[in-house]
């Protein structure tokens, strides 16, 4: 398929339309066969439950173009997996995983038009979303969802390069011990938007959250797990039945044992202990690894060895190693690697 006219080594990381988009409607106990449809415009009622009480839960992945020319995506059942629970979590209908990923698969192709081509350093983005979509005016669960996946050409998350960020620890909570900060929830962007602007407008780039109970403990950013590399190059990643299960630092996990030889800790990590790392970062599907050289504490400054200059050496082979395997440049790991086409 023809490419688009469009200057993909100049695209920002921002919405534009493309083509097609899936629609599936769940109505009377059950999900529709689904279309695609060159129609973006969503239509429900002013009483949505989605409008009145949040439930809404998404997803978000990318489609690459690989070195042998393939389009291909990047763990897509892992996403299903995770939308599954966080539909269970809200009281919503589960989408089935096998569903979720030929969905995602029929728009990426619908729009292969708009998959960048490789070596330009854009992606095709994709957002899969639920919704309740019924009058819902009483505090419960709706009746009708509607499931979506839309695609759009992004460029890369940081213009000529991931250059470290500063970051502060926050006085916000992000998500009670036994809350939604677990699932892929609407509602927890929205809860970290105030939080995000206000460090923004103190001169920070993002935000470290502690652990709402004691507030001892890291737990993530707004939108991001948190990697820690330790002097004798372990990595450590903090555990948390509060904190997104991200499959980027899921992957990073194992690209850092089994390719990389490194030993690998997912556990509790104090607060005092970050002074020690030799290397942190925040990890996610934006940016794969945006490194982070600074964390200021109420006015205290935890600087890294790695500095403020470039990525430290261990998160650049683990980010160097991560986007080899995406854009077919590594050998992935078997069930890595969804071939659309």
């Amino acid at each position: 398929m023809e490419k688009k006219n469009i200057d993909w080594s100049n695209l920002g990381f921002a919405y534009m339309k493309t083509d097609y988009r899936y629609v599936s409607n769940f109505k009377d106990g059950a999900w529709d066969d689904g279309i695609l449809t060159q129609d973006d415009m969503v239509t429900i009622s002013e009483c949505a439950g989605v409008l009145q009480y949040s439930q809404s839960v998404f997803e978000g992945l990318k489609a690459y173009t690989t070195e042998d020319g393939r389009i291909v995506t990047f763990r897509p059942d892992l996403n299903a997996e995770r939308m599954v629970n966080s539909a269970k979590r809200l009281e919503m209908p589960v989408f089935p995983a096998d569903r979720f990923v030929d969905a995602v698969v029929q728009t990426v192709k619908a729009n292969a038009a708009y998959v960048p081509p490789y070596g330009s350093g854009a992606t095709l983005y994709i957002r899969p979303y639920m919704f309740g979509s019924n009058p819902v005016i009483g505090v419960k669960p709706a009746d009708e969802y509607q499931f979506r996946v839309f695609t759009t050409p992004v460029g890369p998350y940081f213009k000529g390069g991931a250059k470290p960020i500063t970051i502060r620890v926050c006085d916000f909570d992000r998500a009670a011990p036994h809350g939604t900060g677990h699932i892929k929830a609407g509602l927890n962007y929205a809860m970290s938007l105030h939080a995000i602007v206000d460090a923004h407008n103190q001169g920070f780039d993002e935000n470290m959250y502690l652990d709402a109970a004691t507030r001892t403990k890291v737990e993530e950013t707004g939108g991001a797990n948190f990697i820690f590399i330790t002097k004798d190059n372990k990595l450590v990643t903090p555990k948390s039945n509060s904190i997104l299960p991200s499959i980027t630092r899921r992957s990073l996990e194992y690209v850092a044992e089994k390719y990389l030889g490194m030993e690998v800790e997912e556990r509790e990590v104090f607060f005092e202990e970050v002074p020690e790392f030799a290397e942190c970062g925040l990890c996610g599907t934006a940016a794969v690894i945006s490194p982070v050289g600074k964390i200021v504490d109420h006015g205290k400054e935890i600087c890294f060895p790695s500095g403020m200059e470039a990525m430290g050496p261990v998160t650049q082979k683990l980010y160097d190693t991560l986007t080899g395997i995406q854009m077919g440049r590594i050998e992935a790991p078997e069930g890595w690697i969804k071939v659309i086409e």
